[in-house]
């Protein structure tokens, strides 16, 4: 039989996305390109094992943010924000299946420029996103670091979190999306990578004080 979309080779493998066999050049080409791969095919899984990691230094700029410094010890310090974060995208993904790697890139990036635009001049401009459920996600994302602050200023007996650490933390998980998604329209590498790094808590990741809390001040 010839394949179900070229129509011309024969078939060799079945698509789970078109529920129907195609032949393994057009698996190749549209793979999550013009066809929007479930996570459960075998053969994005194999092609995943075989995908190396995107260089940013061939990259535009301003996608990464060159400008934004992010010093060594970030990881460390804000270990618990860049958790409580990347946690609540992996939720995010995985209680919104159309999600792609594309919409959580420009959740970060919108995010990314709001912090930035207040560090540089002080102002509170937040920079929409492309539609509602991107925006709902942001806005999980901003109380989350409003809970982050709130619990400092509990445990701690102040606020210690400037914007700029926000900002950088942004632009770390921004950077780690753009090296872990393929690029492909229909990508979803990165949510797959969020979900395996930030697995799902029973109990969420809280602090002593706060059970309900998903994020933990050292």
């Amino acid at each position: 039989m010839a394949c179900a979309i070229c129509e011309t080779r024969k078939e060799k493998r079945f698509c789970p996305a078109l529920h129907g066999r195609i032949c393994a050049v057009c698996c190749g080409t549209g793979r999550e390109v013009t066809i929007e791969c479930p996570r459960e095919c075998p053969y994005l899984q194999q092609a995943r094992r075989q995908e190396r990691r995107q260089d940013l230094s061939h990259a535009d700029p301003a996608v990464y943010f060159a400008q934004v410094e992010i010093p060594e010890d970030v990881v460390y310090r804000l270990e618990s924000l860049i958790v409580g974060l990347g946690y609540g995208l992996s939720e995010a993904a995985r209680h919104e299946a159309s999600l792609q790697d594309r919409d959580m890139l420009a959740i970060l990036t919108s995010l990314a420029k709001t912090y930035e635009t207040l560090v540089n001049s002080n102002l509170v401009y937040e920079v929409p996103t492309a539609n509602p459920v991107q925006q709902g996600i942001a806005d999980k994302l901003q109380k989350m670091i409003a809970e982050y602050r709130a619990l400092e200023q509990q445990q701690l007996g102040q606020a210690t979190l400037r914007d700029l650490d926000v900002l950088q933390v942004l632009v770390f998980l921004l950077r780690l999306g753009l090296s872990r998604s393929n690029g492909r329209p229909h990508s979803r590498a990165f949510l797959e990578f969020l979900e395996e790094g930030f697995p799902r808590q029973e109990s969420g990741l809280a602090g002593p004080e706060e059970p309900g809390s998903q994020l933990i001040i050292p």
